[in-house]
């Protein structure tokens, strides 16, 4: 049974590392949520450290530089796992081949810099479709436009045997009060119409392990049961938390707000219903991160 708490502090004390999510967690696209920066800076002040763990498709570099601009100071936070260095490392390592159709925005070109840790590393160019080897989705050319865009450079990507190399599972992300599109709904998309997807952010392993070592490089290992992921994404933060063994904290004011109904606090029997429809078991739950 999911317990709902009032505040991180709450339960904050059985834990040594936090794997917090970003969005709707930490801010809102838009600006930094006050009382999720003054709940982190609180629990690293007690001694515990905060990983964060995003579906964000740009390089750590890339959303350092994001979090300035909105507002969450640096020391509400120890260190950052992103789904895009994940998946740059798998697409480095070859994952789709050396030329790769690019899907996502100008501001996604980012997901190409050059990765250092890697030992000879493949020479990555980007290709039109019917040249390419790989596709690389970093979100939609247009978050705002219908997904049924893409069929047809779908169907015939699929034709070629092309794999999908998925830089952000999430479906969608609100940006303040607007809803947009995100990588893993074209992901979806291509696998719905008979593609390959490759996923490397939440819930998959992959991200998993990044943030573990990102954790152990600050200091020493830290047990899977003394780390808390927090997210409000029931089919990302929560379904990867389970697939780790890690207790989560959902927070139900986020992507779900309207189906938990939540006001400061989820709805406790709504939440309930809409727990049992996902098939989910999150640890805990709140209604924002506080």
């Amino acid at each position: 049974m999911t317990r709902i708490v009032s505040n991180l502090a709450e339960i904050s004390h059985q834990y040594d590392a936090l794997f917090v999510d970003l969005w709707g967690c930490v801010h809102d696209g838009i600006k930094a949520l006050p009382d999720a920066v003054q709940a982190l800076q609180a629990y690293r002040q007690s001694g515990g450290k905060v990983v964060l763990v995003t579906n964000s498709p740009r390089p750590r570099v890339g959303v350092e530089k994001q979090l300035v601009h909105f507002g969450v100071p640096e020391d509400a936070w120890d260190t950052i796992a992103t789904s895009g260095d994940s998946a740059r490392s798998a697409m480095y390592r070859g994952a789709v081949g050396k030329k790769v159709y690019f899907i996502g925005e100008r501001r996604d070109q980012d997901f190409f810099r050059p990765l250092d840790i890697l030992e000879n590393p493949v020479d990555i160019t980007q290709v039109p479709l019917d040249e390419a080897e790989g596709i690389v989705c970093a979100g939609p050319f247009d978050p705002m436009a219908d997904l049924d865009v893409m069929r047809p450079d779908f169907l015939l990507a699929k034709q070629y045997g092309l794999k999908l190399l998925c830089a952000n599972p999430d479906i969608v992300v609100d940006r303040g009060e607007t809803r947009e599109w995100c990588a893993g709904a074209l992901a979806a998309l291509y696998t719905e119409m008979g593609g390959e997807s490759l996923y490397f952010g939440k819930p998959h392993p992959p991200i998993y392990d990044l943030a573990r070592r990102r954790l152990s490089a600050l200091e020493k290992p830290i047990a899977d049961d003394r780390i808390l992921a927090i997210g409000d994404g029931v089919l990302t933060d929560i379904a990867g938390a389970i697939g780790e063994d890690i207790d989560s904290l959902f927070i139900t004011g986020g992507l779900a707000r309207e189906e938990t109904q939540t006001g400061t606090d989820p709805n406790a029997s709504v939440l309930e219903s809409y727990l049992s429809e996902q098939m989910s078991a999150p640890t805990f739950a709140i209604g924002y991160l506080r």
